[in-house]
């Protein structure tokens, strides 16, 4: 199943960012700052699911932040604002990869199970042993190479539909894309994900 908490914790915040917004387009510099404070970690989030690099995720976010500053005055509320500033964050994404190849490594801290139609979180031991340890590391460094292999535009709807737990109409609205798009869109990277995996399938127990 996918992990909502991304989806709830924007709802939650969503009403007291309203009031921040308002102090922002009046100039408040410190509303920024508290804006940005609430928001830095899913940012970066996204950012590193993205990038894969945290250094490169610093410098989306860094950036990301910027434009938010520079547009603020022309939000006008008819998205949500954390599903805008996504919007943001994946074209700054975007905007970095059409400039340069980004070297990819590390891994990610969870991995993805393929199964016919759907790719589901795993529930990792919260202490494994010495080789339940070996073989997540494996299949995290399976996974990842797998995933970041992908173009940028299906990498981007898996980070969002499997990482952040956003709905399709979320998505819809980041990419700005009709909803039935973003579905064949989704289950094409879904598909193209499932042949890079390939013979490691059963590494990872599919």
């Amino acid at each position: 199943m996918r992990d909502h908490t991304s989806s709830q914790a924007g709802a939650r915040s969503g009403r007291d960012d309203a009031e921040l917004i308002r102090r922002c387009q009046r100039g408040d510099r410190e509303a920024m700052n508290q804006l940005i404070q609430a928001h830095q970690k899913h940012v970066f989030n996204l950012a590193f699911r993205l990038s894969n690099n945290y250094d490169d995720a610093q410098d989306i976010a860094q950036e990301a932040f910027i434009r938010v500053f520079n547009a603020i005055q022309n939000f006008r509320g008819d998205a949500n604002f954390t599903t805008w500033m996504h919007r943001i964050v994946t074209n700054v994404f975007l905007d970095e990869r059409k400039k340069q190849r980004v070297r990819e490594h590390g891994s990610l801290d969870e991995y993805l199970e393929l199964e016919d139609s759907s790719v589901a979180r795993q529930i990792e031991d919260p202490s494994p042993g010495p080789e339940d340890a070996v073989e997540q590391r494996e299949r995290h460094e399976v996974v990842a190479e797998a995933v970041y292999q992908l173009p940028e535009n299906q990498r981007v709807m898996i980070a969002l539909y499997h990482f952040q737990g956003r709905s399709y109409e979320e998505i819809a609205d980041i990419m700005q894309l009709p909803i039935g798009t973003v579905k064949s869109r989704l289950n094409r990277a879904r598909l193209a994900l499932k042949e890079k995996l390939g013979s490691a399938r059963e590494l990872l127990g599919a």
